[in-house]
């Protein structure tokens, strides 16, 4: 179960627009930090550069390519240059890396909010990350999508346990036309500026949508962090120490998440740290996601991934297994980028999709709050047991 008051402030929440990087983001966290305060927790606000977008960074790439495949027609070395420059950069922006397009683009302030509790003295340290931002809708977003693919080949989608990875489809049109530019294949050049001109339109579509309420994504996860640190409240845990961290502008390529890696990383030993990433829990199926990637697939840390599950185990929570997630991401990969263990406590529909997906009906009216109460069970538990003496393996070896 989830306390009343916890859903209450989810629900004033939802009713201030997050866009990323943005003054409303901001004054959600500060609003969320005075949640956490009459929790008897000691939030800190800290503020990190951020694009606030991912449709920056990817669709000047795009756009590149349209650019090369013009300019290839006169050119084919100079086409095929800026072709796979293009086709690089996106990659590294889709796949967490260094994010030396980005780093070009002007930047505005995004906002992270953060809180320990547990026991302040013990050597061992979990790190629950939500976010509080919210994305923008867009047509690439449509509800209809995924219901209509499931249809056309329902068995070769049942079977399917690695979402769409959406970053190979991105980077395939630069990609196409860099080829055609070197090969002179003007079929392959060609249909990669159509594939490069749909993406930039689509994420233009995607930059001039209203921002969603995001209450189940991200607002779900925040609830557990204010649900969890009222459990410990209740009933406080020696020997490990809670971090309850909600980030700013995670819908732009986890930029937050990245600033807090960047400040906190030295001061986290990957001995005794593990981080849980919590992400669309208001899904009626809880889920303990394998791994993620929008271009190549990384596992999060074997040992966590089976702890989450005996805790589920004990706590009586029937949870999915063996999906992985390609359509986007979460905090847990820059965290797992960074070499910290990491694991990933989502939720997902029949459909095995985040229910209300980046669009209008993503509403505190939508949540499964079922599910929500679930994952706090699962997650108190975790806390419960890596504070426990005898210890478990992925909390006692992180």
């Amino acid at each position: 179960m989830v306390a009343d008051g916890v859903r209450e402030d989810i629900e004033r929440l939802a009713g201030m627009p997050r866009r990323s990087a943005s003054a409303e983001e901001t004054a959600a966290a500060y609003e969320l930090a005075r949640m956490m305060a009459a929790r008897g927790l000691d939030p800190v606000l800290e503020s990190e550069r951020a694009v606030g977008g991912f449709w920056q960074s990817t669709g000047l790439a795009a756009a590149a390519a349209v650019v090369a495949a013009v300019i290839s027609r006169r050119s084919r070395p100079a086409g095929a240059a800026l072709a796979a420059a293009a086709a690089l950069a996106m990659a590294d922006d889709v796949d967490n890396g260094m994010h030396l397009l980005r780093r070009l683009l002007p930047k505005r302030t995004t906002t992270n909010v953060m809180a320990w509790a547990g026991d302040g003295e013990a050597p061992r340290t979990i790190v629950l990350v939500a976010h509080h931002d919210a994305a923008h809708s867009g047509l690439m977003f449509h509800p209809s999508i995924v219901p209509f693919l499931s249809g056309l080949a329902p068995g070769l989608y049942a079977r399917q346990k690695t979402s769409t990875q959406t970053g190979r489809l991105l980077v395939f049109g630069p990609a196409a036309v860099a080829a055609g530019a070197v090969s002179g294949s003007r079929r392959l050049r060609r249909l990669g500026l159509m594939w490069s001109a749909a993406t930039a339109l689509l994420l233009a579509d995607v930059a001039r949508s209203p921002v969603v309420p995001g209450a189940n994504d991200n607002l779900s996860a925040v609830a557990a962090l204010l649900e969890v640190a009222e459990r410990l409240a209740a009933d406080p845990v020696d020997g490990v120490r809670v971090l309850l961290l909600s980030t700013g502008s995670e819908e732009s390529f986890m930029e937050g998440m990245r600033g807090f890696i960047a400040r906190h990383r030295a001061e986290l030993d990957p001995a005794r740290t593990a981080v849980v990433a919590i992400e669309c829990i208001g899904s009626p199926h809880l889920a303990i996601l394998e791994g993620e990637g929008m271009l190549r697939i990384r596992d999060y840390d074997a040992g966590l991934r089976e702890e989450l599950a005996r805790c589920a185990q004990e706590a009586g929570v029937e949870v999915w297994r063996g999906l992985r997630l390609g359509a986007g991401g979460t905090d847990a990969l820059p965290a797992m980028r960074s070499g910290l263990p990491a694991a990933c406590l989502a939720a997902c529909n029949e459909l095995k999709v985040p229910s209300n997906y980046h669009w209008a009906s993503d509403t505190t009216a939508n949540l499964d709050w079922s599910t929500v109460g679930e994952a706090c069970d699962v997650l108190t538990r975790l806390i419960r047991r890596g504070g426990a003496r005898s210890g478990l393996s992925a909390v006692a070896s992180v």
